[in-house]
């Protein structure tokens, strides 16, 4: 199987019912019709990338990064760099972003999301193609931040509504603690 075709699937298997999800979905099946390169930073119009939802070992908390270069509170994740196994490129990047290890992807991705990337340096602006993962720390997690951030932290779910936050981080909140209490 083509590693787009393993991220496509993994697009594919989310299923909210909401209509925004939706929306990011079929925006995001095209995207990959269009670009063979999705996968891949070197696509300028923009590219999958993969995040997760960390809940601690209770399924009370979330970890959320304050990121060092957008200034705000988000979820750890990056770019896939090529891997259509997005799950794993989720979990990948929530270790090196957080330091925590033996994390465990929980199911398939609960949350899709498309956010524009300012312009940097050389990099165009562009977008990155979100597939959202529920991933579960384990009993005695110990956080170790790297340059990505300047501050890591856990907060209950409702403390995250206070944050000045994106809208999208508010939905993969919601839909973390949604699959927590359906199971």
């Amino acid at each position: 199987m083509r590693e787009l075709d393993r991220a496509v699937h993994h697009v594919q298997a989310v299923v909210t019912g909401d209509p925004e999800v939706d929306a990011f979905r079929r925006r995001m099946l095209r995207f990959a019709v269009d670009h063979d390169d999705a996968l891949l930073r070197s696509c300028l119009d923009g590219h999958f990338t993969a995040s997760a939802m960390i809940v601690d070992h209770t399924g009370a908390r979330v970890l959320l990064l304050h990121h060092t270069k957008l200034e705000r509170w988000l979820q750890p994740g990056g770019h896939v760099d090529g891997k259509g196994d997005l799950a794993d490129a989720a979990r990948r990047e929530a270790t090196e972003e957080t330091g925590i290890n033996d994390l465990e992807v929980i199911g398939p991705a609960i949350d899709l999301d498309i956010h524009t990337i300012p312009e940097r340096g050389n990099e165009p602006e562009h977008e990155h193609l979100d597939v959202r993962f529920l991933v579960r720390a384990p009993d005695g997690a110990v956080l170790d931040a790297n340059h990505e951030s300047t501050d890591l932290r856990w907060f209950g779910f409702a403390e995250v509504a206070d944050l000045d936050v994106d809208p999208g981080l508010i939905r993969l909140v919601a839909s973390a603690r949604a699959r927590i209490v359906d199971g």
